[in-house]
């Protein structure tokens, strides 16, 4: 793998042709997604400033575009009208080279409409001349043209009673439309996670910081909660981020989680209440930093997006100087204790051939490049493999047992294996049991719904030219299976 020079890192882009001939290789790879947004070259991690506007939805992601490397980072701008194919923009947020406050990178945040005007939100990542840190809180106004306007001082700078770890600020506005918060993840100074808050009676001036957020039970979860969100669905407050340096059961040796809290609360204190425990988000192999859109008006459902990834691993695709993706948008909603992530129904619009499940003589079926499965099933044991030769070896294999009501996917049966680390198998406990399965398969993911959104395994995988079978080995299950069309354009658009 290769090993890249702090210059290398964070230089920066002047003029796009020079990544041009990196596009031209890139888009060579058998593993570049067919409706997932990916990036145009190097690397894609965070979804930024999610929202919808101007009778459209905005979406950002992070990017590095000269390899896959967390190095400078920009914001890479993508619009839709209906959640499911997507236009891309080019680079909107781009850090200022010397003087700026975000001279090594515009970090992670969120955007929020006033009036007819887009504002984004992010963290300018800046480093002085000793390269040390220093975390400010920016605003840019998004213009008719697609460019960026950034406001000549940050809203307010780092705290100075945390670390230098604080970032990714979340615009909410309350319901009264007349206060607002901000809230960011950050760090004590004794390496504890923590959420912190400012308050302003306006969007654009007059922060100030209201305190740390008091989340009872949790004073110890973790050394630093990433990309923070609080979302208002069914009546119920969810407390989304991201907690990193602490394993979680089941989950391997991994130390970077996305979950959620349900619980109250109460903006006077600044006290989450929780009902319950925190919950993973997506029990898959590779999925943090979910974003929730803003502005979308509707208090019984949220839309979501994630990176599929993770901090501190490594891709089969680095090797070909590019990395990333994110998620298929879910909708959110509460049943009883928990979040229920569906894919949106306008995903049936990019549906193209309905297959024919023809198996061979081993029991396996052309499994192709990008494809929705959806599989009834009746009450019993159930063994799906994905991602098998044509004998019906290897893969990823999907497992449901009637005793224990667990179901499990596990993708130590591919050839690419990477980042075992963090484990290679996955359990979550069904309680009604396994009665359906909704599966996207794209050329280097899958995103696997139980029980009508119940619970989502998403990860990533990389089969080769031979790992294009899949078989029922047990259980009985009425199955289709349709061929997906494209959802974004491949182009050098920088």
């Amino acid at each position: 793998m290769r090993e890249w020079t702090r210059e290398e890192r964070y230089r920066v882009l002047k003029d796009p042709q020079e990544v041009k001939d990196l596009y031209d290789r890139i888009i060579k790879s058998g593993y570049r997604q067919t409706y997932h947004i990916q990036p145009v070259t190097g690397l894609l991690n965070d979804p930024n400033g999610f929202v919808w506007f101007d009778n459209k939805w905005h979406l950002f992601y992070q990017w590095c575009p000269w390899g896959a490397v967390h190095g400078l980072k920009y914001w890479y701008h993508v619009v839709s009208k209906d959640l499911i194919t997507w236009k891309n923009l080019g680079v909107c947020l781009m850090p200022d080279e010397i003087y700026g406050y975000d001279n090594k990178g515009a970090y992670s945040g969120s955007a929020m409409p006033i009036g007819d005007k887009l504002y984004l939100y992010y963290t300018g990542n800046n480093r002085d001349e000793d390269y040390i840190r220093h975390s400010y809180t920016c605003i840019a106004k998004l213009g008719s043209d697609g460019w960026p306007e950034k406001y000549p001082l940050p809203l307010f700078g780092p705290n100075p009673d945390y670390t230098e770890n604080q970032r990714d600020p979340k615009i909410i506005v309350m319901p009264d439309g007349e206060t607002y918060y901000i809230i960011l993840g950050a760090q004590t100074k004794d390496n504890k996670g923590r959420i912190i808050v400012y308050k302003s009676e306006n969007l654009l001036h007059g922060w100030t910081f209201a305190g740390e957020l008091k989340v009872p039970g949790f004073e110890d979860f973790g050394g630093m909660w990433e990309c923070p969100s609080i979302e208002r669905i069914g009546g119920k407050d969810i407390l989304m981020f991201c907690p990193q340096h602490i394993k979680l059961p089941g989950r391997g040796d991994g130390t970077n989680h996305n979950g959620y809290i349900i619980g109250n609360m109460d903006w006077d204190s600044l006290t989450f209440i929780p009902e319950g425990r925190f919950h993973v988000l997506d029990f898959g192999f590779d999925s943090y930093a979910a974003a929730c859109a803003n502005n979308i008006e509707d208090e019984d459902k949220a839309i979501l997006i994630a990176w599929m990834g993770l901090p501190d691993a490594s891709y089969p695709t680095d090797d070909e100087e590019w990395s990333g993706c994110l998620t298929l948008p879910r909708e959110l909603t509460i049943r009883g204790r928990r979040l229920i992530q569906k894919p949106l129904p306008e995903l049936k619009k990019l549906r193209a051939e309905k297959l024919e499940v023809r198996e061979n003589e081993a029991g396996c079926a052309v499994l192709p490049e990008a494809a929705e499965i959806v599989m009834d099933i009746r009450p019993g044991d159930l063994n799906l493999e994905l991602f098998t030769d044509e004998s019906g070896q290897g893969g990823l294999s999907v497992s449901y047992s009637e005793d224990s009501r667990e179901i499990t996917v596990d993708r130590s049966g591919m050839q690419f294996r990477f980042n075992e680390v963090n484990g290679e198998s996955r359990t979550r406990p069904l309680e009604d049991g396994l009665s359906n399965l909704r599966i996207f398969i794209d050329r280097s993911s899958v995103e696997i719904f139980v029980n009508d959104g119940d619970a989502v395994f998403s990860s990533r995988v990389f089969p080769t030219e031979q790992e294009h079978f899949m078989k029922l080995s047990t259980g009985d299950a009425f199955t289709r299976i349709w061929t997906i069309n494209p959802a974004v354009k491949e182009e050098f658009l920088i």
